[in-house]
């Protein structure tokens, strides 16, 4: 797991008024519902975020996510992964959650319809053309940077604590604008990670690998005093991709 259960994500760099926000359901292609979380600015965004959870789905450092990003001016929603296995959450999905029995049972497949329904949504509340990016967190990252080689309609994607073996061939059909989030002291090599990059970028990727020395796999938290210049860091990566997009 990616934090503590009563973690939260730092603050953005610029913040402005969230007009919207509260758990919804969503419905995917093959009719299955499930929940999720929206936020929305008070101005008109220009661009869309798809949260996607570390491996317990719709916890709350997710839903507060997805309000920071309505902080930076994104409309956005954080997806729970487990509609098909564990039904909706009826609020949030608790901290003893029993993710072990469920995160074996999704598949790319599954993961990617949801997606869809959340970009879907997005461009109901907005408008038919919002640029929309995935951010994701371990379980999340990996499909995050997955998408880079995938064929959603999609104009970028960031993630947090990958795993390049989860990513797979997608790495050799990278296409689009890719952030790497690399925590210098967690359990998957930053020399994998760093050849992923390159394998997205030799397939035609433009990609920001930014490597936290020392920082462990759970860094981008505000209780973390010590790693506030690397959250304040990521969150420049995370808006520069969002304003890169948006600005197409």
């Amino acid at each position: 797991m990616c934090h503590d259960h009563d973690s939260r994500p730092p603050a953005p760099p610029r913040t402005g008024d969230v007009a919207e926000r509260g758990l919804l359901t969503l419905t995917s292609a093959d009719g299955t519902e499930f929940s999720a979380a929206y936020a929305a600015p008070a101005a008109e965004p220009s661009v869309g975020v798809v949260v996607l959870p570390d491996v317990r789905g719709l916890h709350p450092y997710y839903v507060a996510l997805a309000e920071r990003f309505a902080e930076t001016g994104a409309a956005s929603v954080a997806i729970d992964y487990f509609g098909r296995t564990a039904g909706l959450a009826e609020e949030l999905r608790p901290g003893d959650f029993d993710w072990q029995t469920h995160i074996p049972q999704t598949t790319e497949a599954t993961i990617d319809a949801d997606i869809t329904a959340a970009i879907g949504y997005l461009r109901s509340r907005t408008r038919d053309d919002l640029p929309v990016v995935t951010v994701g967190f371990c379980f999340g990252g990996s499909n995050s940077w997955r998408q880079a080689g995938g064929d959603l309609d999609l104009a970028g994607c960031a993630g947090f604590y990958g795993r390049p073996s989860m990513v797979g061939a997608a790495a050799e059909r990278a296409h689009l604008p890719t952030v790497m989030m690399i925590a210098g002291a967690d359990s998957t090599p930053v020399a994998s990670q760093l050849e992923l990059a390159d394998t997205m970028r030799a397939a035609g990727a433009e990609v920001d690998a930014v490597v936290y020395d020392g920082a462990p796999h759970s860094f981008f938290d505000r209780s973390y005093g010590e790693w506030e210049e690397a959250c304040r860091d990521a969150w420049e990566h995370l808006l520069a991709l969002t304003d890169r997009v948006a600005a197409r």
